[in-house]
């Protein structure tokens, strides 16, 4: 009998064991997943808060209302016209801020490295199979 409540203290034991070890798995997993609504870093985007700072400014966001005009710089909620450290938020767009320090003018865009372009409808061919 003695043997039996060994061995039922041993299955008991590697259950336990096993019930720990499943139990703390998805807490280590979760550190290492990444955060799917973050944007690659092929856009620009500082992957740490730090690189932000060394980098400069970073426009993250904008809010264009018919009363209002915010902009999310590196964290900070600016207005039209508030200051953000020593600049002053003097315009703000759908895609891009301008910053002003004296004389000195920065342009802050929100998808850098992506340009818009005006095409022309003369310049792209119109084919319809249809009228054949």
């Amino acid at each position: 009998m003695a043997e039996s409540l060994n061995g039922l203290a041993k299955k008991m034991a590697i259950q336990g064991g096993l019930l720990l070890m499943f139990s703390i798995t998805p807490f280590v997993l979760a550190d290492s997943l990444s955060d799917p609504t973050r944007p690659p870093a092929s856009l620009g985007f500082a992957q740490e808060a730090n690189v932000v700072a060394a980098s400069g400014p970073v426009l993250q966001s904008v809010f264009i209302s018919p009363g209002r005009k915010v902009a999310i710089i590196s964290g900070q909620a600016v207005n039209l016209g508030e200051k953000f450290g020593d600049a002053q938020v003097i315009k703000i767009m759908e895609s891009e801020v301008t910053l002003s320090r004296g004389k000195d003018l920065q342009t802050l865009k929100l998808f850098p490295g992506v340009e818009k372009r005006l095409i022309s409808s003369r310049t792209r061919p119109q084919t319809d199979i249809r009228r054949q």
